[in-house]
């Protein structure tokens, strides 16, 4: 099981945005079950659970985990094909976010355009990555600061762009052989406080 796919087919977003189908998946991230445990869980007629999860899995959002044996009955146990899942904005492609439309480095909504395009290009690079059987080169860096001040928030936006502007001209070889383009990210905004996850209804 992988820990965070990206689901970038329009009518695989469809099948998941389903509640039924959401609290399926979140079952099935936990640990295989078949469609008379699930059912069970989410108080739904077996039959009907056994129609979601085939939906489910025509979209590779589960897969077989394996079957057993239950009296003349053999039952498939089901599991999820990752712990979460992200839709890519490729899922919507005419009205996707495009940052180059507009520029403007003080804008929330510009960074979230920029975070829709990182998630929209990354998810295409893994699936590239799978179906070629390599390995992804990438790297992030989280973390948090408190600011005591506007001021001294706004200097150190001063100094970090003047700093990865510093390394972006050092390592930019724009002409070299054999070299490869990378996008490079970087945002700061408020922490959002944690808020308690809601209970999920039957």
């Amino acid at each position: 099981m992988l820990d965070v796919t990206v689901i970038e087919d329009p009518e695989a977003a469809v099948v998941s945005l389903d509640p039924i189908r959401s609290r399926l998946l979140a079952e099935l991230a936990g640990a295989p079950a078949s469609a008379t445990m699930l059912a069970g869980r989410v108080g739904l007629p077996r039959q009907k659970v056994n129609y979601h999860l085939k939906a489910l899995e025509r979209h590779g959002l589960v897969e077989l985990a394996g079957e057993r044996r239950k009296g003349n009955v053999t039952e498939r146990l089901m599991r999820a094909t990752a712990a979460s899942y992200v839709i890519s904005p490729a899922a919507l492609p005419a009205v996707q976010p495009d940052p180059d439309r507009f520029r403007d480095q003080l804008s929330a909504r510009w960074l979230l355009a920029l975070g829709a395009r990182l998630v929209r290009d990354v998810g295409m690079l893994i699936t590239g990555a799978a179906k070629a059987r390599k390995r992804l080169a990438t790297y992030a860096l989280d973390g948090e600061v408190r600011f005591a001040s506007a001021a001294d928030r706004a200097a150190f936006v001063q100094e970090l762009t003047a700093g990865v502007s510093a390394l972006i001209r050092k390592y930019d070889a724009p002409d070299a052989e054999g070299g490869r383009d990378h996008r490079i990210v970087v945002a700061v905004h408020p922490t959002v406080k944690d808020r308690p996850t809601p209970e999920l209804e039957q």
